[in-house]
């Protein structure tokens, strides 16, 4: 249980009700107790009578209406106690699930962006899900059934032995048997277990996959093919699970077997000590039978129980695996930043780790405060990477990043990201009303400023086209809508945020040439004030800009403005020359 030791804190952290948790159960089983010490006196005044050794039988029916009375009330106690215990514990085990969840999610959230790219989204829900899942039945359930098992064995091999020491030592004589078989099963089960989580992620992965991309498997009519893939998986991941099913299946018929076993020693030895005088009463016979049937569920549970925590330590090994895991971008500075807006690379060179390609080669350049820089170049060239250094996505290979002639490794990282108002290439929606999506840059934003900056974005009118308008709720990925809406929304995001540096990445690439222009002039204001970086493929998003940088393979071929790049030969003047062309 090495791995289990990570929950030990939130069982400190909810202590007390643990703890009361545990008092209620002690209090619930010894209620359940009076059970057979009361059937058992019940026997005996029965078979007194049967004796002649009390002749009045309606002393004889007193002792049993009082003991049924007895026997009722001890059972509604300890069903009131079981409830409360029930409550108490797997309330707890519920509060645990909760903060281990958030710790998990609050690790991805801390996780740099190289963790994402070597590592799935089914198997990161999975673990967050089925893993978690798992654990909670271990701090929940598992716990209250062990100490169940361990309260009532207790008292009531205490109970027994005072009543036949004897006896009691050979009712227990399978319990030791026991135990061996479940130290043997459960070897077993831990392995299989860690094998069915790890199936179950395989799954999470295939089917999350699917449905992101079921638009390409459609269009491309591979509906049949990935059906088959699916089926391989979930077949496979079935085999494994029938595989652990067949071992916890050799549980309970185990203890069955053991139980009865008790059963037959209790009768036969009792039944020769009765006759043999060494047991004075009928009584004590019956008081066995039914302890040891009381235990009958205690000792099955102790097969679930072994199993649900091997099962709990393979998931919370896989959990331990990405809570253990630093990120690679670390903020090194507490305190918050002021953040001005000029930004100066000098010599930066990067290589993503991931694929050990070079992206960026010996870079330099400067934006001073409230000026406007272009990035233009050929697909793969390095320009999403500038902007991804400048959010710190990703640390530099070598040179240096400075913010407000500050390295950017000393700045506060909350603060930086929180002056910077990013669109990606890609724009990305949530699953969310527009309202909501577009607030996402700026939560207290009013609607005032939501419509504002959805009218800059030339948003507004496709917006108030839809039936719920801005309450419209947008399907995964934004996928209700076109390629230039979700572009727009994503601009009226950043710009809501009014932050000191905008990076716009190609995002206007989905819009035609009409719609591009109205933008641009709507950015023009927005934007003066603030340090702005435009990437583009296109000559018209660049041509306002202060400064222009052209790159190829990572390097810097030319710098300068609109007037003087299309003065001189070179890749910016071929590129105008062509759009010029195509736009006639």
């Amino acid at each position: 249980m090495r791995e289990l030791q990570h929950v030990n804190k939130y069982f400190y952290k909810y202590r007390y009700k643990l703890l009361a948790g545990i008092l209620i159960t002690i209090v619930a089983r010894i209620f359940l107790l009076f059970t057979p010490e009361l059937i058992g006196n019940s026997v005996d005044v029965i078979d007194n009578y049967r004796k002649g050794i009390t002749t009045d039988i309606a002393v004889v029916k007193s002792e049993l209406l009082i003991n049924i009375l007895y026997i009722i009330g001890a059972a509604i106690i300890g069903g009131i106690f079981t409830f409360a215990m029930r409550q108490t514990i797997i309330y707890v085990s519920r509060e645990i699930e909760y903060d281990l969840k958030n710790e998990v999610y609050q690790q991805y959230q801390r996780l740099s962006l190289d963790f994402y790219k070597s590592n799935r989204t089914g198997d990161l829900m999975s673990r967050i899900s089925e893993d978690v899942g798992k654990v909670r039945e271990y701090t929940g359930p598992a716990l209250m059934y062990s100490i169940n098992t361990v309260t009532l064995f207790i008292i009531a091999i205490f109970l027994m032995f005072r009543s036949a020491p004897t006896l009691t030592l050979y009712t227990i004589i399978p319990l030791p048997i026991l135990s061996y078989f479940i130290y043997i099963l459960s070897k077993a089960i831990h392995k299989r277990s860690t094998i069915v989580q790890q199936w179950l992620a395989k799954l999470s992965t295939f089917t999350q996959e699917t449905f992101s991309g079921i638009s390409v498997i459609k269009s491309y009519g591979i509906e049949g093919s990935t059906n088959s893939d699916f089926d391989v998986l979930a077949a496979e991941s079935r085999q494994k699970n029938i595989d652990l099913a067949k071992i916890q299946a050799l549980f309970y018929p185990l203890m069955i077997f053991l139980i009865g076993l008790s059963n037959i020693i209790v009768i036969y030895i009792g039944g020769k000590q009765y006759i043999d005088g060494e047991i004075e009463s009928l009584g004590v016979i019956a008081k066995f039978i039914i302890y040891v049937n009381l235990l009958t569920w205690p000792v099955a549970t102790v097969g679930w129980v072994t199993s649900v925590v091997q099962q709990a330590e393979a998931s919370q090994k896989r959990i331990n695996e990405f809570l253990k895991q630093e990120p690679s971008i670390k903020n090194q500075n507490t305190e918050p930043s002021l953040i001005e807006g000029a930004i100066e690379f000098n010599e930066v060179s990067f290589t993503y780790p991931d694929t050990n390609i070079q992206a960026l080669n010996q870079v330099s350049f400067k934006i001073n405060q409230r000026e406007t820089m272009a990035i233009i170049g050929k697909t793969g060239s390095g320009k999403s990477t500038i902007l991804d250094l400048i959010g710190r996505l990703y640390d530099v290979t070598s040179g240096e990043i400075r913010i407000d002639d500050t390295p950017i490794k000393a700045l506060n990282l909350v603060s930086l990201r929180e002056h910077i108002g990013y669109v990606p290439q890609e724009a990305f929606l949530f699953s969310d009303s527009i309202k909501n999506n577009i607030m996402f840059g700026k939560e207290d934003a009013t609607e005032e400023e939501v419509i504002a900056a959805a009218k800059n974005a030339d948003v507004h009118k496709n917006i108030k086209g839809f039936s719920k308008g801005y309450d419209t709720v947008l399907g995964e990925r934004g996928i209700t809508l076109s390629g230039g809406q979700k572009q727009r929304i994503s601009i009226a995001r950043a710009i809501i945020k009014a932050p000191q540096i905008l990076l716009f990445d190609d995002c206007l690439s989905a819009v035609d040439t009409e719609t591009e222009e109205k933008i641009l002039n709507n950015l023009r204001k927005i934007t003066s004030g603030k340090t702005t970086i435009i990437v583009s493929h296109r000559i018209s998003s660049v041509k306002s800009a202060d400064k222009i940088v052209v790159l190829d393979d990572g390097q810097i071929i030319q710098k300068g403005n609109h007037n003087t790049l299309i003065d001189v030969e070179g890749y910016y003047k071929e590129l105008y020359l062509k759009q010029l062309t195509e736009n006639q």
